[in-house]
């Protein structure tokens, strides 16, 4: 079974793409898609959001929710919204956000690869959040999100991207955060070939973002699989909605952290703790860290620059070595009694995007009493953790710019 391989798409029609594309489906509230799609009718947030049709206060995970997504998918094919490409094919997609552009292709990746672990893995996943990426797909009969995948950078996949974007694209638009989306659709297939032949000499691909997805992928095939007598490996079933970067064109920005208190301590004592592993610099700045193990904390109206003790570091432990965990270890859990980060109340991850101010005004505004700024992780650490088959803390990557939903599908026959 090949590492990818193309399929026909399920697109917007000619024109229609700036009506479908919508952000992913988990990076806004509720309040947040139903106020997205006010006057977007088309909008895909009512196949990936569908509760946005139905009464506020409806569980998101009810059987009428993956029902009514149904219904509007169904509309906008109906409606000739969304068409389907008439044979397999490739897309090659890139992304531009000010002056950062990163291109990749859209592909179905395979869930045997998946789960020999060919295509790797950081996270541990949520079996809420896995169950209902399973309804979904089943309710659709289709991937609608697709599953952020990186592979190490190689010259002759890089270059085949890159010459395909010398034509025209099929669809150019501008979306949520100004990000410039643009698809190019490969339909000849010696040109297919010589790019499923080049993916096939990797030795892996990289789940970057896209954890829940994959996994509910790989379940739904393995129940399809189980159901179906004549199953061969050909069945599109057996293959997942990707895109695919390599990994030196990634951005990825910081995972930054904040705490409600200073488990009892006051802020002179808090800082004196502090000031055993790192070394403690009160800053005029707000401080954007220039290196790993270098870190901003926001206390009290004031920033300062925190250096940890380089004999604390790890070297060789791709895990431990990482800033979230060089935080977490020498300062979250000693310090302020946090153990355990992925359930404890008393911690807020913030994406970088929201820049430092956002961070500030958390920790002015009370809501919070301490806040941390992280030098971000880097694509080769993540690919480091991942082949030794290890898994990242949570919340220690945040990928700029993000892809758009809707404007490939993979639908499964």
């Amino acid at each position: 079974m090949p590492l990818i391989r193309p399929f026909p798409g399920l697109r917007p029609a000619r024109g229609r793409a700036a009506e479908v594309a919508a952000p992913p489906y988990d990076v806004m509230s509720e309040a947040e898609a139903r106020q997205m799609v006010q006057g977007r009718p088309w909008s895909f947030l009512h196949v990936s959001r569908p509760e946005v049709d139905l009464p506020e206060g409806t569980d998101p995970y009810a059987p009428e929710v993956y029902a009514t997504a149904r219904e509007n998918m169904e509309r906008m094919l109906a409606e000739g919204v969304l068409v389907r490409d008439p044979a397999p094919r490739y897309y090659v997609y890139r992304l531009t956000m000010g002056t950062h552009t990163q291109t990749g292709l859209v592909a179905a990746a395979s869930v045997a690869a998946y789960d020999a672990d060919r295509i790797k893995k950081h996270e541990f996943t949520r079996p809420v959040k896995e169950d209902d990426r399973v309804r979904q797909i089943d309710a659709l009969n289709a991937q609608t999100g697709p599953v952020f995948l990186v592979y190490r950078s190689a010259a002759e996949i890089d270059g085949m991207l890159a010459a395909a974007t010398e034509a025209e694209p099929a669809v150019d638009i501008r979306a949520a955060g100004d990000v410039r989306h643009e698809l190019w659709v490969l339909a000849e297939e010696a040109r297919i070939g010589r790019l499923s032949d080049a993916f096939e000499a990797l030795d892996a691909l990289y789940v970057a973002d896209g954890h829940h997805r994959s996994a509910a992928a790989s379940r739904v095939a393995a129940a399809r699989r189980a159901s179906n007598a004549g199953h061969t490996g050909e069945e599109s079933y057996n293959y997942f909605l990707a895109v695919i970067f390599p990994h030196n064109q990634m951005q990825i920005l910081a995972y930054n952290r904040l705490i409600k208190d200073l488990h009892g301590l006051d802020a002179g004592a808090f800082l004196n703790r502090v000031a055993v592993p790192f070394r403690v610099e009160p800053s005029a700045e707000p401080v954007s860290p220039a290196r790993p193990a270098e870190m901003g904390m926001y206390l009290d109206g004031t920033w300062y620059r925190l250096t940890l003790d380089e004999q604390r570091i790890p070297w060789d432990d791709p895990v431990a070595r990482l800033d979230v965990s060089l935080l977490q270890t020498n300062l979250i859990e000693p310090v302020l009694g946090i153990v355990d980060p992925r359930r404890d109340e008393r911690i807020d991850f913030v994406g970088g995007i929201r820049g430092l101010a956002g961070l500030q005004q958390r920790v002015d505004d009370g809501d919070m009493r301490v806040a941390f700024a992280l030098h971000p992780t880097r694509m080769e650490d993540l690919m480091a953790v991942a082949d030794a088959g290890e898994v990242m803390p949570p919340k220690s990557t945040w990928f700029e710019p993000k892809l758009a939903d809707g404007l490939v599908s993979h639908v499964l026959d």
